[in-house]
């Protein structure tokens, strides 16, 4: 398992391209989804710099905060309260341009002012949510949820047992 990643500059296209095959050589062969989801927040926030990165696990029906790069964040939601409670709800990505016009937004920061959520799969069930914010308006796009989708995807092939 490498213990460093390399960060390039370059198009949002290709930082995805370049981090994602490092991510899955780091993720490969590992079971436990806590450090797998650690290694993945703070690969995203290097290469990326994003505000926060981080998930969220589903524990006795609320969001739970689990690994995670950034400031001070939540440390539960319920489910349909917010932007990461909403998508767990729903089983659906958000992307939110601007937050503070999101209803029910909670505002773990107030420097966070765009966001997106995608949900995390365990046998057919949603069993948390990768939150990634940004400090700046339409940060994100239908690129980031497509290799965002990947990289969940490459994530929920390793998982063994839930969480």
């Amino acid at each position: 398992m490498s213990e460093s990643i390399v960060i390039i500059e370059g198009t949002k296209e290709e930082k995805y391209e370049s981090l994602l095959p490092q991510i899955s050589a780091i993720i490969s062969g590992e079971a436990d989804m806590i450090a797998n989801m650690a290694n993945i927040s703070s690969a995203l926030k290097e290469q990326f710099n994003w505000w926060w990165v981080g998930f969220y696990i589903v524990r006795r029906n609320q969001l739970v905060l689990g690994p995670f790069q950034g400031p001070i964040a939540c440390t539960r939601i319920a489910p349909g309260r917010g932007v990461c409670g909403t998508a767990w709800l729903e089983d659906r990505v958000m992307i939110v341009e601007d937050v503070n016009q999101f209803p029910g937004h909670i505002a773990c920061s107030s420097a966070s002012k765009s966001e997106i959520v995608l949900p995390l799969h365990f046998n057919g069930k949603v069993i948390g949510v990768l939150d990634v914010d940004s400090e700046y308006l339409s940060h994100f796009d239908t690129t980031d949820q497509q290799y965002l989708e990947k990289l969940l995807k490459a994530l929920e092939q390793n998982f063994t047992d839930e969480l």
